[in-house]
């Protein structure tokens, strides 16, 4: 059992290539619109009670996963560097996992902000996520989120061999699975039956 953290800023291909590991290892994918798209439709984004919801229905995911006899799960967040909030929140979501004796693992993308504006705008952003469907919108939230937060690493995970970086500009959510797969030593399985 593997929980992989896929990080990076808003529209850099975290579910896509979460998505594409997992069709090679098996692992199920929660991305993070899966908490909070639900919660939107009662509060605010960022509101004490939207963030109950968000945080409670993630950590009940994760604790479950983590006893179950799944392979592996695929968690995808945006990370806020500079904020101290953020780092108490992925380590307590990783916490289920490390009190089993599981492996906690980050892949981490960067992207070009063009890049990732082109992205913002993608069929399968848009189908997963209806909050992004406000295009106007999604758009200055991405631009200022750039402006105010740190959503790339700097030297957190410096020295350490359970984190990859990869710029993904130029390279598709197939060729970083594939660099991840190996990177970390993720098991390959047979596609799943429906």
């Amino acid at each position: 059992m593997t929980l992989l953290f896929v990080i990076g800023p808003p529209a850099v291909g975290k579910m896509t290539v979460g998505n594409a590991i997992a069709a090679r290892t098996g692992f199920r994918v929660f991305h993070n619109h899966l908490a909070i798209e639900p919660a939107l439709r009662f509060f605010e984004f960022g509101t004490p009670p939207f963030q109950r919801i968000v945080d409670g229905f993630r950590m009940s995911v994760l604790e479950e996963v983590a006893a179950s006899d799944l392979p592996g799960l695929v968690f995808t967040f945006v990370w806020a560097f500079g904020h101290p909030g953020d780092a108490a929140v992925v380590d307590a979501y990783g916490k289920p996992f490390e009190r089993r004796g599981r492996r906690v693992l980050y892949l981490e993308l960067e992207a070009s902000q063009q890049a990732r504006l082109e992205r913002n705008v993608g069929e399968d952003r848009l189908a997963e996520k209806a909050s992004k469907r406000d295009l106007a919108g999604s758009r200055a939230r991405l631009i200022r989120d750039d402006e105010t937060y740190q959503l790339n690493s700097t030297n957190e995970f410096e020295g350490r061999d359970d984190h990859l970086r990869v710029d993904n500009t130029n390279r598709s959510p197939d060729e970083v699975a594939e660099l991840a797969i190996r990177h970390f030593g993720l098991t390959r399985t047979t596609p799943r039956q429906s």
